[in-house]
């Protein structure tokens, strides 16, 4: 009888959140508009003072540079990841698909980006299973990054604190702790694929034990795939899991979100004039926010909730009215190096078609 109950509560759950999933998305995104909607009608006087002088707009320009540098990094730093699997890429190919993708986070479910990016590697001839670990571990990668810089910039934590949530950090991502976390969610994505194209299936392999201890993952034929090389060399067997520490791209990472980091500080800089000992604050605030606006589902791009956390952590630092200009400019400017990457990477595939002909 108890077992019963327990199943009808089980199924019950399942039910509810099957149901309530679709709408969690609405509740964050409208709970962050709300607090911006707030914060912005309590400020609205300060917003309306504020004005953005004839010095201010080269700030700006380099701010929507260095945010488009960052996007060119951070595809390099995909192709390290690539690398870590043995997907010997150019780095042109792995920067021009970022680039190519990137805008399509902004789209409903921000997960299509992802998506653009392992149907592009599927083209290229890299397995599916590498293409979903790549970028699985990229989010994954910039994530622990973000917190590392916060936790080192920003004043709010104790000696104590920050040494203990960096050594957590770099221990979680080592591969004994990382593997499992990666592959599991890998499966689940894996699983419902195979739902509904089981194509995928046919091409992934079981694994293998080689030596006694170590995973290997074998692929099928991949002929039709390796047509497209478009210059990625694909091996036909895999180590898989991760086999050492990801230390490069998690550099990489860090370099990306420091770049990430001085757009938004001229941004900030544009409206107001900042500090010296305010500027760890201000890349500690801006990771903080970065990451929640990263890992948050249902924010298309971390929309509403990087500025709502951006926000909170600053506003008892700075004048609100500043940090609301400033989050909504940088907004712009981030939209904007997204969708100038986008044209390059299409301008550069058009080019090289012009010259095949």
């Amino acid at each position: 009888m108890g077992k019963q109950h327990l199943h009808r509560l089980q199924n019950f759950f399942k039910l509810a959140k099957s149901r309530l999933k679709p709408y969690v998305r609405y509740v964050i995104l409208g709970g962050t508009f709300l607090f911006i909607a707030k914060a912005f009608f309590t400020h609205w006087r300060e917003v309306a003072n504020i004005q953005i002088r004839a010095e201010s707009f080269p700030l700006l320009a380099i701010a929507l540079g260095i945010t488009l540098m960052s996007l060119i990094f951070v595809g390099w730093v995909w192709m390290l990841i690539l690398r870590e699997f043995n997907q010997v890429v150019s780095v042109g190919w792995a920067i021009k698909i970022f680039l190519k993708t990137n805008i399509a986070k902004y789209l409903p479910g921000n997960i299509w980006h992802f998506w653009g990016r392992i149907s592009e590697a599927k083209k290229a001839g890299i397995s599916p299973k590498v293409s979903i670990l790549s970028v699985l571990l990229e989010p994954l990668l910039m994530a622990s990054a973000g917190v590392l810089i916060g936790l080192i910039c920003f004043d709010k934590f104790n000696g104590f604190l920050r040494i203990f949530g960096c050594a957590a950090i770099l221990t979680a991502i080592q591969p004994r702790i990382l593997n499992p976390i990666v592959l599991f969610v890998e499966r689940l994505k894996l699983s419902k694929k195979n739902g509904e194209n089981s194509e995928i299936g046919e091409e992934i392999g079981e694994i293998e034990e080689v030596g006694g201890d170590r995973p290997t993952w074998r692929f099928g034929s991949s002929s039709n795939l390796a047509k497209n090389t478009s210059g990625v060399k694909s091996s036909r067997e895999i180590n898989l899991p991760i086999k050492r520490y990801p230390l490069v791209p998690l550099i990489g990472q860090m370099c990306f979100i420091g770049l990430r980091g001085c757009g938004f500080l001229l941004t900030v800089m544009a409206l107001n004039p900042v500090n010296l000992i305010d500027i760890p604050n201000l890349f500690g605030a801006f990771c903080f926010a970065f990451v929640v606006g990263l890992v948050v589902p249902g924010a298309p791009g971390g929309m509403g909730v990087f500025e709502a956390t951006a926000i909170a952590l600053l506003s008892d630092r700075f004048s609100v009215a500043i940090i609301l200009s400033a989050v909504a400019l940088y907004r712009i400017i981030s939209i904007l190096a997204d969708v100038a990457g986008a044209a390059v990477a299409k301008c550069d595939r058009s080019r090289r078609q012009v010259k095949r002909r």
